[in-house]
């Protein structure tokens, strides 16, 4: 009797809300990654431990030297991929991580974009304040082409740039206004980013500032804890960020006191 051959199951679910959300934050939210990139002298893979921030739209940035080997892998061979995603307690392969296929762009001194990207970089690594000028360190965007996201057993999706990214005039309008918004919100209001990370966020202990604002959300952080909080709805305008702000302190004050 002849056996019928069973489908394969497919293993890669459908897209969806959830997979993109849990993709943006594992990206927004990473200090560090893994970096591989193709070396040069025998053509193989080499893996490097890179620091890492986002630029407004999302893009990853990575701050490097030209002494290391993946500085150089990169300028000979631009495509690259980034491994994101922390471990936590029992299984490492239990936690979410995402794989970002992507192409390394180094930015040029001097221009607006470097000095957006320098910035952002630095809000999130402050500590590369000490390096940043070396003549030998520069600045690369890893243009994203597509993501590889694994939110844990049996959860594994396919992401394309679209899902991730988020261009258009209200990303270029923040690049103006979010600086101004930081420093006047880590100056003057640190009371209301603490209701964003301990509301929103979840966060526990104290000292949490404000180091981006995009029109998904903000990043907080306090020392080496990080937080993301997406915003209820996508910005439209950048204007619409203040008033965006003002909205989510009142509620999550109005959740607070009505949780005691």
């Amino acid at each position: 009797m002849r056996q019928v051959e069973q489908p394969k199951k497919d293993v890669i679910r459908e897209t969806d809300a959830e997979a993109i959300r849990l993709g943006k934050t594992l990206l927004r939210s990473a200090r560090f990654g893994a970096l591989a990139v193709l070396d040069p002298a025998t053509g193989g893979p080499l893996a490097s431990r890179v620091g890492v921030a986002t630029d407004l739209d999302g893009t990853p940035l990575i701050l490097v030297s030209a002494l290391s080997a993946h500085t150089g892998a990169v300028v000979a061979d631009p495509r690259c991929s980034l491994l994101l995603g922390e471990p936590g307690k029992g299984d490492a392969l239990a936690h979410p991580r995402i794989t970002l296929v992507c192409r390394a762009r180094q930015l040029e001194r001097g221009t607006p974009e470097h000095a957006r990207a320098q910035r952002r970089y630095l809000n999130r690594n402050p500590k590369a304040k000490l390096y940043v000028g070396l003549g030998d360190f520069s600045i690369f965007r890893l243009e994203l082409e597509r993501a590889s996201l694994n939110g844990g057993f049996g959860k594994a999706y396919l992401l394309d740039r679209d899902d991730l990214l988020v261009a258009g005039e209200v990303t270029e309008g923040l690049a103006e206004a979010e600086q101004p918004a930081l420093d006047h919100m880590n100056a003057e209001h640190l009371d209301v980013v603490a209701v964003y990370a301990h509301h929103y966020a979840k966060a526990q202990g104290e000292g949490w500032v404000l180091t981006g604002l995009d029109a998904d959300g903000m990043d907080l952080a306090s020392g080496d804890e990080v937080r993301r909080v997406f915003f209820p709805e996508p910005l439209s305008a950048a204007e619409n960020l203040r008033r965006t702000l003002i909205l989510m302190v009142k509620a999550g004050r109005t959740a607070q006191q009505r949780q005691r």
